[in-house]
């Protein structure tokens, strides 16, 4: 007599994953929640839009009408695409788009004519060039991640609390690692260094001359009599070593604890805002950005702050951050949402302008890296 376990059919090993690895179901449909779709598809659509089609040809689709604007849209990103690619994937790519255009191939062979079908070898050609785009995203995506983890080394770990001052900082690269620079300066007893640098682009390329102008910057800060003679060094080393076309702007000023003054240089840098119970002042570039100019020339300058002035420091990121409906952050609304915020302690109110990125943003993803110092005169105790 045969046991009931004996007469069930045998189940066949699923010979297509190993045994712990997700099914092809547990792939596709990881992280994916319906109602966050619709948006995601969106901004997806909305960065290949930014990503592949620059400025000028932005502008030429606005003043097109719907019908022409998708045919030229669809025209612009096929050349921009095709542009990015490899030569031999280039091929690939043209050679998929013709196939699934043609569909099909008539061969005479003798007296008949055998069609071949195209439109499969296209959709081969396409996976191939996505995987090997992919594998080429995800060879590097190891060093990146090394990157990463060095730049965040080389952050501030906690904000001084200098006699007399508040600060805060706060960084967020538009990619994995980005091209601000924010540091503070132990520069003794005397006072206290506080950096804000903007490197031209994004990426890897600006975060490694990022790491160069910290580098410099500390080493020279300390035996630099004036913040003229700081900028022109750094201005020199950064022409010297730098690469065409990379440029950075950095505001760097120096707080001494118990007193009012500070000194600052602003080398091509945003106009920092400065909320006062009077209203509100910039502190306007006294030269052009690092690295551009080997015999640029650069001028110190110094303010007195009352208790509870707000010192606002900002890279490109916050200003020129765009919404959905592709309208500017700006430096305008930035000098508008500031005055309720004068008095308020430094925390409190990069916490305060963080929201209103935020919430101006909403679910866009940035386009810059976006780095804020904030610098408050506390009042006496």
């Amino acid at each position: 007599m045969r046991s009931a376990r004996s007469d069930r059919p045998k189940r066949r090993p699923d010979l297509s994953r190993a045994p712990g690895d997700p099914s092809l179901r547990e792939i596709l449909f990881k992280d994916v929640r319906a109602r966050d779709l619709p948006r995601s598809v969106r901004q997806e659509l909305r960065s290949l839009h930014r990503f592949y089609l620059d400025e000028e040809r932005r502008e030429k689709l606005h003043a097109m009408g719907r019908v022409r604007r998708a045919f030229w849209i669809f025209v612009f990103l096929l050349k921009s695409l095709l542009a990015k690619l490899s030569p031999a994937r280039r091929v690939m790519f043209a050679a998929a788009i013709l196939f699934s255009i043609f569909g099909s191939m008539r061969f005479p062979i003798g007296d008949t004519r055998v069609i071949v079908g195209l439109r499969p070898w296209g959709f081969v050609l396409l996976l191939v060039v996505l995987m090997l785009e992919l594998k080429d995203k995800l060879l590097a995506r190891d060093e990146i991640e090394v990157a990463r983890q060095v730049q965040l080394a080389l952050l501030p770990r906690e904000h001084p609390r200098p006699d007399g001052w508040s600060l805060w900082s706060y960084t967020r690269p538009a990619n994995d690692v980005g091209g601000d620079l924010i540091d503070y300066l132990d520069l003794g007893p005397r006072n206290l260094g506080v950096a804000l640098g903007d490197v031209a682009g994004k990426g890897l390329g600006a975060a490694l001359l990022m790491a160069k102008l910290q580098a410099t910057l500390r080493a020279l800060a300390p035996e630099c009599r004036s913040l003229a003679e700081l900028g022109a060094r750094l201005n020199a080393i950064l022409c010297r070593d730098g690469l065409d076309n990379r440029f950075a702007t950095l505001f760097y000023l120096e707080v001494v604890p118990g007193e009012s003054r500070v000194r600052y240089l602003n080398a091509g840098h945003n106009p920092p805002f400065l909320a006062r119970a009077s209203g509100i002042e910039t502190l306007e570039p006294s030269a052009r950005p690092l690295g551009m100019f080997p015999r640029e020339t650069y001028q110190e300058g110094s303010i007195d702050l009352a208790p509870g002035d707000l010192l606002v420091i900002y890279s490109d990121g916050l200003v020129e951050a765009r919404n959905a409906r592709d309208e500017e952050f700006g430096a305008e609304r930035l000098r508008l949402i500031l005055p309720p915020m004068r008095g308020l302690p430094a925390e409190d109110a990069g916490a305060r302008l963080l929201a209103e990125a935020d919430r101006f943003l909403g679910d866009e993803r940035p386009l810059d890296d976006l780095s804020l110092v904030v610098i408050v005169r506390r009042p006496p105790e």
